[in-house]
């Protein structure tokens, strides 16, 4: 078990089961997408592609998951004694030195969501993205949460879902998690 971050590894046969999966729940709901935003990663576009056939899929750089620099593949059965006291305590223990700072991916992903407000209010966009990049999303949308989502357990091809009214985003639930 590799500590993936930015490798662009392709979707294994559980990711695409997990995005088919995700798209018959969306399906179910009557949930229809309009727009899909994705990391450039190929795990996440094809994830996209599975998730939400037909729509239109645009890539994003601000979607990308953490670097984690030099810990980037590392052997997760083994971590780095400072990677594991981070990982116990993402909010009082800062990123190890070359891993991307926790603020700078919430605002990352903070001028994301800024960008497409407009248009999320109008419609339904789906955002494919990594587990880190996503909580960094959800800190943002909640800043009053003071980073709880860091150790909330976000798993592959999980649903929030947030609205925009009167031009701000609603707080973002959880649509569906995935079995587990």
């Amino acid at each position: 078990m590799l500590m993936q971050g930015r490798s662009d590894h392709p979707l294994n046969e559980t990711g695409l089961a997990q995005a088919e999966e995700a798209a018959g729940r969306l399906a179910a709901m009557g949930v229809k997408i309009d727009k899909v935003y994705t990391s450039p990663l190929k795990r996440a576009v094809r994830t996209a592609e599975k998730t939400a056939p037909g729509a239109e899929i645009i890539i994003d750089e601000r979607l990308i998951e953490m670097d984690y620099g030099p810990y980037e593949g590392m052997d997760l059965r083994d971590p780095a004694p400072e990677v594991m006291a981070f990982f116990e305590d993402f909010v009082n223990v800062p990123a190890p030195e070359g891993m991307e700072p926790l603020h700078e991916v919430v605002e990352r992903l903070g001028r994301f969501l800024e960008d497409i407000k407009g248009e999320a209010e109008n419609s339904n966009i789906l955002i494919s993205t990594h587990a880190i990049a996503m909580k960094g999303a959800l800190e943002y949308l909640t800043p009053e949460s003071r980073g709880s989502y860091w150790s909330k357990y976000i798993g592959n091809c999980d649903i929030y879902t947030a609205d925009v009214r009167d031009g701000e985003y609603t707080v973002p639930v959880v649509l569906q998690a995935m079995e587990r």
